[in-house]
């Protein structure tokens, strides 16, 4: 973002957390854009980048709406409805849980979703560690995460 003035004589302000966002946003969506095409061209039909998304944040076990709206900071009509949708593409799917509460679990096709997903960001691993070198990719991680510390602590005074 410019440092210039708005059309209504507003200072914009330089930022470096601002570039932090875009930059981060930006290969956030690259990847979920390149896993989402290499699953579809391995016969996927259904891994958008949405779905994706949601997907990455569930267990390897027993899911309940509940916990997934919570975690992911949604409705459960859109956890409900979400869910549905991967239950439609074989993806997930809902058995019977503890009184009205339905387990959300994978399936096969869901499972091996997932590993692929997994496979793929291994070879961006290689990929980024000969182009920009382990060390820089250890070092960026690291830093992401003290930064999200940093801005947690910012968050909960």
């Amino acid at each position: 973002m410019s440092t210039r003035l708005t059309q209504k004589n507003i200072p914009m302000v330089e930022s470096q957390a601002l570039q932090l966002v875009l930059e981060t946003g930006q290969v956030n969506d690259s990847i979920a854009h390149y896993l989402s095409n290499e699953l579809k061209n391995k016969g996927y039909k259904f891994a958008s980048p949405s779905a994706l998304s949601f997907l990455s944040a569930l267990e390897c076990g027993e899911n309940y709406a509940s916990e997934i709206s919570r975690k992911l900071g949604v409705s459960r009509q859109m956890v409900a409805k979400t869910v549905k949708d991967l239950c439609i593409a074989n993806y997930l799917e809902q058995i019977d849980g503890v009184g009205k509460q339905k387990k959300i679990l994978f399936t096969e096709t869901g499972e091996l979703l997932m590993s692929d997903a997994r496979k793929l960001l291994a070879d961006v691993d290689n990929i980024l560690a000969n182009e920009l070198g382990q060390d820089t990719i250890a070092t960026t991680v690291k830093n992401l995460k003290a930064i999200h510390d940093v801005i947690d602590q910012l968050d909960n005074v």
